[in-house]
């Protein structure tokens, strides 16, 4: 077969959709190299490079009009850049489907991530709702099948916008594999000393935005001011909510424990940029603290559960899905109980233990050969 694929998020996206089909290319071409892979992407950047994998190639623009406006060319153009190649499939991974692609006769999979803004429509503006929700029901309308990444994701696309149970597949993803390699004692140091990353701190990689929730691990922290001196690492950018944090923590004497590393001028590098340095970073944390209030699958958990490195989790929407029992939980809106939660892990080595030993056995529920086999299944019932 050859697969084609939204590749927009691979070549634009840091994070989160970025690492999604990032990771699954490099899953798919592992595991499954007899079939070709086609990235259809709007614009090229060094994020990522298609020479990489045999079997991987991507289509830009060609049109004047296609390069001036990437966008139009992604929800439109593309069909028939689409039509005009040899793909057996296309594969929406990021909530859509180009419009009209029903008239090229390629079978279409598209896989949603989350219907969030359903559930908390006040943290977005009317016109994003509006746009999301239109594109995600037409693309599960025109879809021979939905991928859902989680339990919860399936339920909310049936409840929500009734889509049929029997047209959508779950398949838990796996994370880039990267994380899956002990990272040596020596690299460790050298990205130790590239970050300025002290000896002991934890660690929140997500973007800075309300529903992320960074602002609960900062009061947790000024609960523990005089029981623990450990910073927190983070991972990740944003606008008016990186600001609030930083001013919360200033307020409070603790400007100096809030390390943001997307604002250090080693962060445009391509080891960060490409995530290549992550993994060294994850394994020299103290514990991956994610406070979100609710997610689809929650990626970075996975992550962490790879590089032994425990979690601390909020308990709500896919999280537990994600972390079973390996990670010590808190209510998202409850700062003392994730104070108590980190304290607990900084303070008792044998509950550090404990989770990684967990969190290496939960892990082997995620690995690239299940979710490779479990897309390619979805693959295989449409063709």
């Amino acid at each position: 077969m050859n697969i084609g694929y939204d590749g927009k998020r691979a070549y634009q996206n840091k994070t989160g959709l970025g690492n999604y089909i990032r990771s699954l290319i490099a899953i798919l071409t592992q595991h499954y190299p007899q079939h070709n892979y086609t990235l259809f992407a709007p614009k090229q950047t060094t994020l990522f490079d298609a020479s990489a994998f045999k079997n991987v190639h991507t289509v830009f623009p060609e049109t004047f009009t296609g390069k001036q406006f990437p966008g139009w060319w992604r929800r439109r153009g593309v069909v028939k850049a689409i039509a005009g190649s040899d793909v057996d499939i296309y594969h929406g991974v990021s909530n859509e489907l180009p419009v009209h692609i029903e008239r090229t006769g390629v079978k279409t999979v598209v896989t949603v991530h989350d219907i969030i803004f359903e559930r908390f429509p006040k943290t977005y503006h009317f016109d994003e709702r509006y746009v999301h929700r239109h594109k995600i029901k037409q693309a599960c309308k025109t879809a021979d099948a939905v991928i859902a990444i989680s339990k919860q994701t399936k339920a909310d696309l049936v409840n929500f916008y009734q889509v049929p149970e029997n047209k959508i597949f779950i398949s838990y993803q796996s994370c880039n594999p990267v994380f899956q390699q002990t990272i040596s004692a020596e690299y460790k140091a050298i990205v130790k000393k590239r970050y300025h990353l002290p000896n002991q701190y934890f660690l929140f990689v997500s973007s800075i935005a309300p529903r992320k929730n960074l602002v609960l691990i900062c009061k947790a922290m000024i609960l523990l001011k005089d029981k623990m001196d450990i910073p927190l690492v983070v991972i990740g950018d944003g606008k008016k909510e990186k600001e609030e944090v930083k001013k919360l923590m200033q307020e409070n004497g603790m400007g100096n424990r809030l390390i943001l590393m997307n604002e250090m001028l080693v962060s445009k590098e391509a080891a960060f940029t490409t995530a290549a340095d992550f993994p060294a970073i994850y394994q020299q944390a103290l514990a991956l603290v994610y406070p979100s209030i609710f997610e689809g699958f929650g990626a970075p958990l996975l992550e962490a559960l790879w590089s032994g490195l425990p979690v601390i989790s909020s308990n709500t929407s896919s999280l537990p899905e994600v972390a079973g029992d390996a990670a010590l939980y808190f209510s998202p809106d409850n700062a003392e109980e994730l104070a108590h939660q980190m304290l607990q892990v900084a303070g008792n080595s044998g509950v550090a233990i404990n989770l990684r030993n967990k969190g290496f056995e939960q892990a082997q529920h995620f690995t690239t050969q299940k979710y490779a086999d479990s897309i390619m299944h979805v693959y295989q019932q449409i063709i």
